[in-house]
């Protein structure tokens, strides 16, 4: 078995991923660990939201002919090392610095655990994918 991903999306979430990409460009994640923005997938133009050793790249979010970048701290990622998360996006008001706030929706993470095979096949330590891209 391959290496499991760790990050996917929802056909709602890469419908507005799409909008956003149209209005902004490039586009990336970072996986809040709470405080103000309640542990919300905040998306960020790329490069906006500086990444660098402390922080875990999970995966990339394919959409058509684009990817976007998804990332977590590393501190956040040592409790949810276990689990796969899915971008999803409800009605709602987005966190004030990620880029849907406007649109009234909010992106929102669901997460399963990784099974046995998965967990297996990643070798039990998905921390290989790190440092900036």
């Amino acid at each position: 078995m391959d290496a499991p991903t760790r990050v996917d999306l929802t056909p709602a979430a890469a419908t507005l991923l799409r909008s956003l990409r149209d209005q902004h460009g490039e586009l990336m994640f970072h996986q809040s660990g709470g405080c103000c923005d309640g542990s919300s997938p905040m998306c960020y133009p790329a490069g906006e939201f500086l990444t660098g050793d402390a922080d875990v790249h999970l995966g990339d979010l394919r959409v058509d002919d684009f990817a976007v970048p998804v990332w977590m701290s590393r501190s956040q990622f040592a409790y949810w090392r276990h689990t796969h998360l899915t971008i999803d996006v409800v009605p709602g008001r987005g966190a004030g610095f990620s880029l849907e706030a406007p649109e009234g929706v909010r992106f929102l993470i669901r997460s399963r655990l990784l099974t046995d095979e998965e967990w297996a096949a990643d070798g039990a330590d998905a921390g290989r994918a790190v440092g900036p891209a």
